[in-house]
């Protein structure tokens, strides 16, 4: 597993990196995350652009209840959580109601990082919700057997577009789970030029447009669609 670079020992970015816990607030929870930096590098802390995509799904109010979701890269899981919970809670201003028809949510990284994802997804969902969880091993271009096609309504990434060698497999990933149906938002943050190259090869196979832009993390929130589609959610 590749590292995305960053000033060790330096910031308030790098203390949070190292930190052994990290706390949000979404779906009027609180949900406290393991980090280990240290055993699993990338694949064991929360980056801006999970935080970022979760917070857009809840102030979008996008209906994920009765959705097939998969999520690729999941690391610490948080993006997986809150899918989990949005899609099975109606949130309003003064009141949250329980849905029936929960989100159906597939959680997905690298062999390595099961163990650990597993365990912050037991966490931070109450057992009711578990179920609509399932936490499975997905490396891109290689495991592809065990998904079937088309079969997912959303598909979500959260800072999975910066190794330039995992670029093809992680396209030919996206093609292999999308029908036509299906809205795939990826949330990141353009480092390096190759990130723009990876844009690129994505508007080659899919209909992309940018919904989203934190300026205060220098987060952009990108949906693809198959061929010439702009759904509204």
């Amino acid at each position: 597993m590749a590292l995305v670079p960053y000033e060790e020992g330096g910031g308030w970015a790098a203390r949070q990196l190292h930190s052994p816990w990290a706390t949000f607030h979404f779906a009027s929870r609180t949900i406290r995350l393991q980090q280990d930096w240290r055993r699993l590098g990338v694949a064991a802390v929360v980056w801006d652009a999970a935080v970022v995509l979760c917070a857009y799904l809840e102030m979008e109010g996008i209906d994920l209840r009765d959705r097939s979701v998969i999520e690729l890269g999941a690391g610490t899981g948080l993006l997986g959580i809150v899918v989990t919970l949005l899609g099975t809670w109606t949130v309003s201003v003064s009141h949250v109601l329980v849905s029936p028809l929960g989100a159906h949510v597939t959680i997905t990284d690298r062999a390595a990082a099961l163990e650990f994802l597993e365990s912050n997804v037991q966490a931070n969902l109450p057992p009711e919700l578990r179920p609509r969880a399932v936490v499975k091993e997905l490396t891109w271009g290689k495991d592809l057997e065990n998904f079937p096609p088309g079969a997912f309504d959303f598909i979500l990434g959260a800072d999975i577009v910066y190794l330039e060698e995992t670029f093809v497999e992680l396209l030919q990933t996206l093609e292999h789970l999308c029908s036509e149906r299906t809205v795939i938002l990826l949330s990141c943050r353009i480092r390096y030029e190759r990130d723009l190259k990876f844009l690129k090869m994505l508007r080659e196979r899919f209909s992309v447009s940018e919904v989203h832009y934190d300026s205060s993390k220098d987060v952009h929130i990108y949906k693809a669609q198959r061929g010439s589609r702009k759904d509204d959610f």
